[in-house]
């Protein structure tokens, strides 16, 4: 039940000071002080972190097969600057020291953030990029994509209607864009409140929805149709449950989600709309992001679908973080949801189905929003972090789609693409569908992969 890492030698922070296994001890035993950092909750299963020497030791309260990927993605602090800190948990570091390829130029004027190379860097031969620049996008979507089709960025991750027009056509030579699935965006309900604690009003919606019409209407095409499973197919088709039929994947059926509805006893009044339980047309509000432009249309195709069920949606497009904090403290009645997607099982069904996940650091919301409360999934879950074994992993994964199949906690609908345009003008070696070596999101394995373009003339 110990794991052991051993620190490579050599390695510094930005600021010279040598990066050591007691810095790894020091960040650990300040998320065991301070539980606002322990997004991950690694501590639920750790007993102890100590080093010797060059190894940090790791020893676990019980089988924590699954905690692996947590614990080796908890993002190290220098021990040397955190440790003079009386209140750590409103320390902001704003010298940002740590060891990664780039550290903070001079000066920030709040438009543009500027990193320069951090000579100090143990692979600094992998490097080939100088300097990053980031702009605020402070113009707006069209704004933004002038700036994408003018050239003004080497990368983005937007999302862009008719990205070849917009984009590719602007540079063919040049001009790539690579739309990976990530996770699953679904609706995400209020568990607490009917008719949403409904597991057959919850169904009745996921047969009413035309995924089809999102896919074109509001995602142009970019997305495939989520299954209900949690897993994402074809990738994860491993993990589908031979039981599953039709891999989980929910038709659009406007009759069968009326026939659900009837069947729960769910009355119409002479106007066609879907009474509650109290007798009352039923009629909620579905929060979306406001400026997610895409999320919004797909919610309009939703809103339309659910009315031709009954059910009246008033739309509402709120700032990002009033939508975060009215899930946060449950003032909502449905939102979007993004779940899934990690190569970790553990993490694709903890996070959102697990009664006792918690709120990120900064976040109001814990990542169980939707309030799902199950004693099974629960157990499920616990069973998937303590196994070492595959074929029972495997048998618990199981176990957990047939809770999604059969519950409906949650009503997937598209495969949320990683937005990702890139030029090949200045430099090379961006990842893509025929050389996925990493995704769009891996910023180190792509950085010291990028090499300087052909056509790159110094001073461009």
């Amino acid at each position: 039940q110990n794991l052991i890492f051993t620190i490579r030698d050599g390695v510094k922070w930005n600021d010279g000071q040598p990066f050591s296994a007691d810095d790894v001890v020091f960040t650990f035993n300040l998320l065991k002080q301070q539980a606002a950092f322990d997004t991950g909750g690694v501590w639920q299963t750790l007993d102890s972190v100590t080093s010797s020497g060059s190894d940090v030791t790791f020893k676990f309260k019980e089988p924590a097969a699954n905690m692996f990927q947590r614990i080796s993605s908890v993002l190290i602090v220098p021990k040397h600057i955190w440790e003079k800190e009386a209140d750590p948990v409103k320390f902001t570091n704003e010298s940002a020291v740590g060891t990664g390829p780039f550290k903070p130029a001079a000066g920030f004027n709040g438009r543009q953030l500027v990193l320069d190379l951090n000579q100090n860097y143990w692979q600094l031969d992998k490097i080939h990029v100088k300097q990053l620049v980031f702009h605020k996008a402070e113009g707006g979507n069209q704004v933004e994509q002038l700036n994408l089709s003018q050239g003004k960025y080497d990368t983005n991750a937007m999302f862009v209607p008719n990205i070849k027009q917009i984009y590719v056509d602007k540079d063919p030579a040049h001009n790539y864009y690579w739309y990976p699935p990530g996770g699953e965006i679904a609706l995400g309900f209020n568990l607490t409140k009917p008719p949403f604690n409904d597991v057959e009003f919850r169904r009745a919606v996921a047969y009413a929805i035309d995924r089809n019409a999102i896919s074109t209407k509001a995602e142009f095409g970019y997305v495939q149709n989520a299954s209900q499973t949690g897993l994402v197919l074809p990738g994860q088709k491993d993990w589908l449950s031979p039981d599953i039929k039709d891999q989980g994947m929910i038709p659009y059926d406007l009759k069968m989600a009326s026939d659900i509805l009837d069947k729960a006893g769910y009355k119409k009044d002479g106007s066609g709309r879907v009474l509650g339980k109290d007798g009352k047309p039923i009629e909620f509000t579905f929060i979306v992001q406001n400026g997610w432009t895409d999320w919004i249309q797909a919610a309009q195709v939703i809103q339309q679908n659910l009315k031709a069920l009954g059910l009246t949606v008033n739309v509402q497009t709120p700032a990002p973080d009033t939508v975060e904090q009215q899930r946060g403290v449950g003032n909502f009645d449905m939102a979007f949801a993004v779940h899934g997607g990690a190569c970790s099982m553990y993490d694709n069904y903890h996070d959102y189905f697990y009664s006792k996940a918690s709120a990120p650091v900064g976040q109001k919301a814990p990542t169980n929003w939707i309030r799902w409360m199950d004693p099974e999934t629960d157990k499920l879950v616990d069973q998937l972090r303590q196994s070492p074994d595959p074929a029972a992993q495997k048998q618990t994964v199981y176990g957990l789609e047939k809770i999604l199949v059969d519950k409906f906690p949650t009503v997937p609908l598209w495969y949320g693409a990683h937005w990702f345009q890139y030029t090949t003008k200045h430099a090379v070696g961006w990842p893509n569908d025929k050389d996925p070596y990493a995704g769009p999101t891996d910023n180190l394995l792509i950085i010291t992969h990028l090499k300087p373009s052909p056509d790159y003339k110094p001073g461009q």
